[in-house]
């Protein structure tokens, strides 16, 4: 009887650890279907990036955003940038400067449209890129003018 409930305990121990390995094993195999996903659907573009909260595409004058998931990208939308006016990025919910960033955080890519209907806001996980890409379209913005 002993050795049964030394068993059980050695059981009940290594289950919590197995759900974990099987948990991690699913999120990095769903990851990977994402990111194959995106790669098929970013052929496409001329330049394009890809995180965790969404996909983003340029070709010529269009972007083209939405959430990756393992099908591919869905709720897909463009704009021109034509119809941007400005570019912000927005870190920890509050504006950084485009050429210093430097703070760790959620950044979201603002593009205030000309017809001042609802910005686009675009999530990057790594403010740093968000920068360079506002920097990139801050240029297209200002060859347009």
């Amino acid at each position: 009887m002993l050795q049964i409930i030394k068993n059980m305990s050695h059981a009940l121990f290594w289950l919590p650890l197995l759900t974990l390995f099987i948990w991690l094993a699913w999120a990095g195999w769903n990851e990977y279907q994402k990111l194959e996903a995106y790669k098929l659907w970013a052929v496409q573009f001329e330049r394009a990036k890809y995180d965790i909260y969404a996909v983003l595409g340029q070709k010529a004058r269009e972007l083209t955003w939405g959430v990756p998931t393992r099908k591919g990208p869905i709720s897909l939308e463009t704009v021109t940038m034509d119809d941007v006016q400005s570019v912000q990025l927005w870190v920890n919910e509050k504006p950084v400067d485009l050429e210093s960033v430097t703070a760790n955080g959620k950044a979201i890519l603002v593009l205030e449209r000309r017809d001042r209907s609802e910005p686009v806001r675009i999530p990057f996980t790594e403010p740093q890129l968000a920068a360079k890409w506002g920097q990139y379209l801050q240029q297209e913005l200002n060859v347009q003018h």
